[in-house]
Protein backbone atom coordinates (compact mmCIF):
# COMPACT_ATOMS: atom_id res chain seq x y z
CA UNK A 1 0.00 0.00 0.00
CA UNK A 2 1.33 3.35 -0.74
CA UNK A 3 2.09 5.90 2.05
CA UNK A 4 0.29 9.00 2.63
CA UNK A 5 1.95 12.38 3.12
CA UNK A 6 2.02 15.37 4.70
CA UNK A 7 2.26 17.82 2.53
CA UNK A 8 0.03 21.15 3.12
CA UNK A 9 -2.62 21.68 0.40
CA UNK A 10 -4.27 25.23 0.23
CA UNK A 11 -7.54 25.84 -0.64
CA UNK A 12 -7.44 27.23 -4.35
CA UNK A 13 -4.39 23.76 -4.88
CA UNK A 14 -7.42 21.51 -3.40
CA UNK A 15 -9.77 23.18 -6.24
CA UNK A 16 -6.95 22.64 -9.23
CA UNK A 17 -6.46 19.36 -7.97
CA UNK A 18 -9.96 17.97 -7.59
CA UNK A 19 -11.05 19.21 -11.12
CA UNK A 20 -7.77 17.53 -12.59
CA UNK A 21 -9.18 14.84 -10.83
CA UNK A 22 -13.01 15.49 -11.53
CA UNK A 23 -11.80 16.01 -15.63
CA UNK A 24 -9.33 12.70 -15.44
CA UNK A 25 -12.33 10.48 -14.46
CA UNK A 26 -14.81 12.12 -16.68
CA UNK A 27 -12.66 11.38 -19.74
CA UNK A 28 -12.27 7.93 -18.42
CA UNK A 29 -15.71 7.24 -17.87
CA UNK A 30 -16.56 8.50 -21.59
CA UNK A 31 -13.82 6.45 -23.13
CA UNK A 32 -14.98 3.61 -21.04
CA UNK A 33 -18.67 3.93 -22.45
CA UNK A 34 -17.41 4.05 -25.75
CA UNK A 35 -15.87 0.66 -25.25
CA UNK A 36 -18.60 -1.02 -23.29
CA UNK A 37 -20.84 0.23 -26.55
CA UNK A 38 -18.58 -1.30 -29.07
CA UNK A 39 -18.06 -4.76 -26.86
CA UNK A 40 -21.89 -4.90 -26.36
CA UNK A 41 -22.72 -4.78 -29.95
CA UNK A 42 -20.66 -8.07 -30.86
CA UNK A 43 -22.21 -10.04 -27.53
CA UNK A 44 -24.46 -13.49 -28.53
CA UNK A 45 -23.79 -15.72 -26.27
CA UNK A 46 -24.81 -15.55 -22.58
CA UNK A 47 -21.17 -16.57 -21.59
CA UNK A 48 -20.13 -13.21 -23.48
CA UNK A 49 -22.40 -11.03 -21.21
CA UNK A 50 -21.17 -12.65 -18.15
CA UNK A 51 -17.55 -11.89 -19.63
CA UNK A 52 -18.80 -8.46 -19.77
CA UNK A 53 -20.29 -8.43 -16.70
CA UNK A 54 -16.87 -9.37 -15.32
CA UNK A 55 -15.12 -7.01 -16.88
CA UNK A 56 -16.98 -4.05 -15.47
CA UNK A 57 -16.70 -5.29 -12.02
CA UNK A 58 -13.39 -5.22 -12.43
CA UNK A 59 -13.20 -2.25 -13.94
CA UNK A 60 -15.44 -0.68 -11.16
CA UNK A 61 -13.07 -1.52 -8.55
CA UNK A 62 -10.11 -0.32 -10.36
CA UNK A 63 -11.59 3.24 -11.37
CA UNK A 64 -13.49 3.33 -7.49
CA UNK A 65 -9.84 3.51 -6.53
CA UNK A 66 -8.10 5.04 -9.00
CA UNK A 67 -9.66 8.39 -7.97
CA UNK A 68 -8.43 9.28 -4.15
CA UNK A 69 -8.65 12.78 -3.34
CA UNK A 70 -7.96 12.86 0.35
CA UNK A 71 -5.13 14.80 0.75
CA UNK A 72 -2.12 12.21 1.98
CA UNK A 73 -2.76 10.56 -1.41
CA UNK A 74 -3.30 13.32 -3.70
CA UNK A 75 0.18 13.42 -4.79
CA UNK A 76 0.07 9.97 -5.27
CA UNK A 77 -3.59 9.97 -7.06
CA UNK A 78 -2.30 12.76 -9.46
CA UNK A 79 0.99 11.29 -9.96
CA UNK A 80 -0.98 7.49 -11.36
CA UNK A 81 -3.16 9.86 -13.24
CA UNK A 82 -0.58 11.48 -15.50
CA UNK A 83 1.61 8.17 -16.18
CA UNK A 84 -1.76 7.07 -17.26
CA UNK A 85 -2.65 9.91 -19.56
CA UNK A 86 -5.26 10.81 -17.79
CA UNK A 87 -4.27 14.68 -17.00
CA UNK A 88 -1.53 16.17 -18.43
CA UNK A 89 1.26 18.20 -16.16
CA UNK A 90 -0.50 22.08 -17.48
CA UNK A 91 -3.85 20.75 -15.79
CA UNK A 92 -1.61 21.25 -12.80
CA UNK A 93 -0.74 24.62 -13.33
CA UNK A 94 -1.24 26.82 -10.09
CA UNK A 95 0.19 24.27 -8.11
CA UNK A 96 3.00 24.97 -6.15
CA UNK A 97 6.67 24.54 -8.52
CA UNK A 98 7.48 21.71 -6.30
CA UNK A 99 4.22 19.63 -5.89
CA UNK A 100 4.07 19.60 -9.52
CA UNK A 101 7.74 18.13 -9.67
CA UNK A 102 6.89 15.72 -6.94
CA UNK A 103 4.03 14.59 -9.17
CA UNK A 104 6.01 14.29 -12.03
CA UNK A 105 8.73 12.75 -10.04
CA UNK A 106 6.26 10.16 -9.41
CA UNK A 107 5.26 8.74 -12.09
CA UNK A 108 8.60 6.96 -12.89
CA UNK A 109 8.05 5.31 -9.87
Amino acid sequence: MTQPTEIQWSPEEKRIATTALKNAYEREAKALVKGIRERASLISTTEEIWQLHDFLSARRHEIDGKYDDREPFLMFTLSRLLKDGLIELSDLSGLTADKRAKVSVLTRM
